[in-house]
């Protein structure tokens, strides 16, 4: 399991988002967005844990909620940005 933090444009997005990862069963967690990571978005985000970003995304698309970007969080405490267009 990987975990990946996405960013929103406004706090409600990103408690929506909360919610269907929830309903979903996949671990998730509200929290503020890093300063650093912070581009015109809400200062929020939403932290979730899944086999992969696709499977995030896919929850996203079902529930026509937007997001900013997302980062694959490693173990060792590296941040790495990554976009769902990648193989």
């Amino acid at each position: 399991m990987k975990t990946f933090f996405l960013t929103f444009r406004s706090i409600t997005q990103a408690q929506r988002a909360e919610r269907a990862f929830a309903r979903e069963g996949m671990g998730c967690t509200l929290r503020r967005t890093p300063r650093w990571m912070e581009e015109r978005g809400c200062g929020y985000g939403v932290e979730v844990k899944c086999p992969d970003l696709k499977t995030g995304l896919q929850v996203l698309r079902q529930e026509k909620l937007p997001f900013r970007k997302s980062y694959l969080l490693h173990a060792d405490g590296v941040v790495e940005e990554v976009r769902d267009d990648l193989p």
